[in-house]
């Protein structure tokens, strides 16, 4: 069983597949980590040093590479990830079981205004240009994240509450 976990920044989707895996004792990935070990850079310095192109490809390379491996895994996804590179349709070939975390502008607002230098899309935002950066992003990204099989909203749960949610649906 391989369940995909994706949504924009500060869904929790990291902190969702820790548990959810200690829960379901399945190994987690979370892509950005894989690529950041694969090319030994953090997103931001490849992002700085070979541009958005070139992680784009690369992120498309490394999630095909995860999923041939066809083992059972739980794989948290960057938020850009079902967004590029036909993705989506990549990720459906191998898993039915992709969960959308939904949050709120003003959740992630909440979750993000305190460590932007750690968030290379943001980064270089203004506090008072982030709804719109946000409201428009995601409103670019949610034909995307509306094509996973399940929808949890994330707004005023704990990570607890989610993974059971997920257990849930799988069921």
């Amino acid at each position: 069983m391989t369940i995909v976990l994706l949504g924009y920044m500060a869904s929790g989707k990291s902190s969702v597949s820790k548990l959810l895996g200690k829960l379901l004792a399945l190994p987690v990935i979370d892509l950005d980590t894989y690529i950041e070990i694969k090319e030994e850079k953090t997103i931001a310095e490849i992002f700085e040093t070979k541009g958005e192109i070139y992680f784009r490809m690369k992120e498309h390379q490394y999630l095909k590479e995860v999923l041939e491996t066809k083992e059972a895994m739980i794989l948290s996804l960057g938020g850009g990830t079902p967004c590029y590179a036909n993705n989506m349709n990549l990720i459906h070939e191998y898993t039915k079981d992709t969960f959308y975390l939904q949050t709120s502008i003003p959740e992630i607002i909440n979750r993000v205004k305190d460590e932007k230098a750690k968030r290379p899309l943001i980064r270089n935002i203004s506090d008072e240009d982030l709804p719109e950066f946000i409201g428009k992003h995601l409103f670019e990204r949610n034909v995307f994240y509306q094509q996973a099989t399940h929808h949890i909203f994330t707004d005023n749960k704990t990570i607890e509450i989610l993974v059971e949610e997920i257990r849930e649906s799988l069921h």
